[in-house]
């Protein structure tokens, strides 16, 4: 195997355990914060690539923090 094959196959590697590394930890987070997971992954794409209704579902979840005590005020009302 070439070096550039063999570079190539050790990347795709890292990346995988990378990627298993976020499922194992996205499996060990609270119920309340997987949201915020998304959240903050849908904010590190580039703007062109997020459609309205992911814009919109951003400023809801940024709204719901902002104003959880208003809404769980409302909810047990």
């Amino acid at each position: 195997m070439s070096t550039r094959a063999t570079a190539v196959s050790n990347l795709m590697v890292n990346e995988m355990t990378t990627k298993e590394e976020l499922l194992q930890a996205l499996e060990q987070i609270p119920e309340s914060d997987p949201e915020k997971v998304l959240s903050f992954v849908r904010s590190l794409q580039p703007s062109s690539d997020r459609s309205d209704a992911d814009l919109f579902w951003q400023a809801y979840l940024h709204s719901r923090q902002e104003r959880a005590e208003v809404y769980r005020r409302l909810a047990n009302s």
